[in-house]
């Protein structure tokens, strides 16, 4: 019998813990550490780990309930409070970083915009989709420790981010429909409706029924996995018979959920299996994927130009709509600068791409280091802007 998979985890769960523990003493997520200790056991440092259909298929568990649980987080309410100006944010917040990785990619892969041939184009507006993802975790909990959390720019970040990831799914689903020569975008498109109509009509039913259950019995086991296996039904339902991927149907689901009594149980209950050995595997997975066989001057010079490109574009994509809809210069600024951190959001939809074709091998260590880099830097940023913005205040009040 093969057992080698035991050691396999607990080689991953005991570095990531390890290098997460040592990114939170310096000020870091620990998803950091995560990614950095599946690159140190990967193949491109020790060699310890290699990618197998194991480690796939509990990574693909763990972006399954990762984006289960972000979707129980997801305040309805939150958005019904900036309304029109988060929409426009996130809009700008998703079309320029989109368009900005589109350029990048299509100039470093092609030579030039024009003469791409399907495929090519849908990996470089692939390479697009993944600069629009924002990972608002990593803000929020920098905004909170200031104290910032509360203010019109902190808001306005959460209702944005709530909606950038919406709007990156959507496309996300397109893009990834796309891919499959053989199918055509209006049917694509018919699929999605379809699967938006699906999930509506499943999440009602499933939420009248957790419903009843809560008011009959309380919140309890049953409710939790009922939750759970509702999760992975809509995953499974999203891929198989809409062609949307499985983290989408996740996501509405964990949406679905948050609008019950039993959203602090689920969270409660799933976190724990998630934190202490899904997501592990899942962050460590895309280490272990990641080589530098290639990485020669020119992927070099594409790898900073796309990390220079993933932060302007947000900063100015996202505080130009804010000065649009009336936030002062400084809040605008705040705004864009709390939605430069991709994190884990930009890790899932690379790897999503993987498997359909989407998702250039050469290109995998350019985006772990773009991700690596905007996580890091965005709390630093996030402190020096909202302190300039302070001190600019106690001056005018002196």
């Amino acid at each position: 019998m093969e057992i080698k998979f035991l050691m396999d985890l607990a080689i991953i769960l005991l570095s990531t813990k390890i290098l997460g523990l040592i990114s939170k003493k310096f000020g870091m997520p620990e998803v950091v550490g995560a990614l950095l200790a599946g690159i140190i056991i990967g193949p491109v440092v020790l060699g310890i780990e290699h990618d197998t259909e194991f480690i796939e298929q509990v990574a693909k568990l763990g972006v399954i309930l990762l984006m289960f649980t972000a979707g129980t987080e997801t305040d309805l309410k939150e958005l019904k409070k900036c309304g029109k100006a988060s929409l426009v944010i996130a809009v700008l917040g998703v079309l320029v970083p989109l368009i900005g990785g589109f350029v990048v990619a299509g100039i470093y892969t092609n030579g030039s915009l024009l003469g791409m041939n399907k495929q090519q184009l849908l990996q470089n507006i692939f390479i697009g989709v993944i600069l629009t993802a924002t990972s608002v975790s990593i803000t929020v909990q920098t905004l909170q420790e200031m104290g910032k959390f509360k203010t019109p720019s902190g808001t306005a970040i959460l209702g944005a981010a709530i909606l950038d990831d919406i709007l990156g799914i959507i496309i996300l689903a397109v893009i990834t429909g796309m891919s499959d020569s053989s199918v055509k975008i209006s049917t694509v498109l018919l699929k999605i409706v379809g699967f938006f109509l699906a999930a509506a009509i499943l999440g009602y039913v499933f939420y009248k029924i957790l419903m009843i259950l809560t008011d009959k019995y309380g919140v309890n086991k049953t409710t939790g996995i009922f939750s759970l296996v509702f999760c992975l039904m809509m995953s499974y339902i999203a891929e198989n018979y809409f062609g949307v991927a499985d983290i989408t149907g996740a996501y509405f689901a964990g949406v679905v959920v948050a609008c019950t009594p039993a959203m602090k149980y689920v969270e409660e209950k799933i976190h724990p299996l998630s934190f202490m050995l899904l997501s592990p595997v899942f962050f460590a997975s895309i280490g272990i994927k990641t080589t530098v066989d290639g990485m020669n001057s020119g992927l070099v010079v594409f790898t900073i130009v796309l990390l220079v490109v993933a932060i302007l574009t947000k900063l100015l994509g996202c505080g130009l709509g804010a000065r649009m809809c009336g936030y002062s210069k400084s809040e605008s600024i705040q705004i864009g600068t709390g939605m430069i951190s991709r994190g884990e959001v930009a890790l899932i939809v690379a790897n999503v791409g993987v498997p359909v074709g989407l998702m250039p091998p050469k290109l995998f260590a350019p985006i772990i280091i773009v991700v690596i880099v905007t996580t890091v830097v965005t709390p630093v940023l996030l402190k020096f802007v909202y302190s300039t913005n302070d001190s600019t205040v106690n001056v005018e009040v002196a």
